[in-house]
C-alpha cells in the first residue's frame, strides 16, 4: 500500500518536509517584501529619543538604526543587566556613545512617575518618544500592585500615564513625535470602556487567553486617535503601527507543549530587524510631520476597523484611564 502515491514510505515523508519547507520559505518571502522600506539617509543628530524596552527585539533594532543616525537615546528598560549589554553592543557597532540606560517598569505606576520625574528633570527637550514594550501575558495572568490586569497594566495604562507625564518636553521640540508599537491583533478584541480593569479572566474568554493582548492593543490604538485629536493644534503628532508578526521573546510565554508545536509556525514570523521598520520610519521620516492620529504598516497608512475609531468610546475610554492611573490636578494635562 503507498503513502501519498509513493511505495515508499521514507521518501513520501521526505517530499512532505520538502513541500512544507518551500511553503513556509515563500510565506518568509512574502512577509519579507511586504514589511515595508525605508531607505533615508536622514541624520537624527541633536534628537533625544527615548524607546521603551530597548534592550531586545524591535525595540533594540530600533535603537540600533537612530544610534547609526546619530541620535541620543534613552534605552527605558525593566531588565538593567540586559539593558546595559545592549547599550554597550550598540555603541561598540554603532560608535555614537549618547546611548543611555534608564530603569522603567511600565507595569508599575510608581516605576513610571519615578521615570518620568527623573526624565522631566534631566531632558529640557524630547524629539521621540516610542511606547515599544509590551508583554503577552495572557497564559498566566495576574495582577499588579495597583489593583490592575498585567497585560493590559504594561501594553496601556503605563504608556497612557507615562505619555502625560513626558507631553511638556515633547511639546518644546521642533516635531515631537509620539509612536506607539501595537498590533493587527486588536481585530480580535471589543473594548467595554466601563470596564477596563476586570481582573477576572472568565471575562476576557479564559479558553483564548491571548485575548487579554488583543484588548491592550485595541486599547492603544482607541488612545493614540484620541491622543492625535487632543494634540491638534500642537507640534506634536502620535501615530501607532503593527510591526508584522515578529520572532522576539514576547512569545516565551506560550507553554508546554503547545510552544513545541508552534516552532514550525515562528519560522514564518519577521524577523526584529524587519518588524522595527516601521518604528523607524515614523521616528525619522520627514513624510509624516504633518500626520497624526493614523495606523501603519509595512511603512504605509493602513486602514482600521470602525470599532476602534468610535470617537464616543475613545473618550470614554480616556477618562476612565485617568482614574485608573491616578491621575492629579497637579499632572500635566493632554
Amino acid at each position: 500500500m503507498s503513502l501519498l502515491g509513493f511505495n515508499d514510505p521514507l521518501t513520501a515523508i521526505a517530499s512532505v518536509i520538502t513541500g512544507l519547507a518551500i511553503v513556509l520559505s515563500l510565506i518568509k518571502y512574502y512577509l519579507y517584501l511586504t514589511c515595508g522600506q525605508f531607505n533615508s539617509a536622514r541624520r537624527m543628530d541633536g534628537k533625544t529619543v527615548i524607546i521603551t524596552g530597548a534592550n531586545s527585539g524591535i525595540g533594540k533594532e530600533t535603537a540600533r538604526d537612530l544610534a547609526r543616525r546619530g541620535a541620543r537615546i534613552i534605552m527605558a528598560c525593566r531588565n538593567m543587566e540586559t539593558a546595559k549589554q545592549a547599550r554597550d553592543e550598540l555603541t561598540m557597532e554603532t560608535g555614537n556613545k549618547q546611548l543611555i540606560v534608564k530603569h522603567i517598569d511600565v507595569s508599575s505606576l510608581a516605576s513610571v512617575r519615578a521615570f518620568a520625574k527623573d526624565i522631566v528633570e534631566q531632558e529640557p527637550v524630547i524629539d521621540v518618544l516610542i511606547h515599544n514594550a509590551g508583554v503577552a501575558q495572557g497564559f498566566n495572568n495576574k495582577v499588579t500592585a495597583d489593583g490592575l490586569e498585567f497585560t493590559m497594566a504594561t501594553n496601556y495604562y503605563g504608556i497612557f500615564l507615562l505619555t502625560h507625564l513626558l507631553i511638556e518636553p515633547l511639546k518644546k521640540a521642533e516635531q515631537g513625535r509620539i509612536v506607539v508599537v501595537s498590533s493587527k491583533l486588536y481585530q480580535y478584541a471589543s473594548l467595554n470602556p466601563s470596564n477596563i480593569n476586570s481582573i477576572n479572566p472568565v471575562n476576557y474568554f479564559s479558553l483564548f487567553p491571548i485575548y487579554l493582548y488583543n484588548l491592550s492593543k485595541f486599547a492603544e490604538i482607541m488612545f493614540t486617535q484620541e491622543l492625535a485629536r487632543r494634540l491638534s493644534g500642537t507640534k506634536v503628532t502620535a501615530n501607532c503601527l503593527h510591526p508584522g508578526v515578529i520572532d522576539t521573546g514576547i512569545w516565551r510565554n506560550v507553554p508546554f507543549p503547545i510552544n513545541i508545536l508552534f516552532k514550525p509556525v515562528q519560522m514564518c514570523f519577521r524577523t526584529p530587524e524587519e518588524g522595527a521598520r516601521t518604528s523607524i520610519y515614523l521616528s525619522v521620516s520627514p513624510d509624516v510631520e504633518s500626520i497624526s492620529g493614523q495606523y501603519f504598516r509595512g511603512c504605509r497608512v493602513y486602514g482600521l476597523n470602525r470599532r476602534v475609531q468610535n470617537v464616543t468610546k475613545q473618550r470614554e475610554l480616556w477618562e476612565a484611564s485617568k482614574k485608573l492611573v491616578k491621575l492629579t490636578d497637579e499632572d500635566p494635562q493632554i
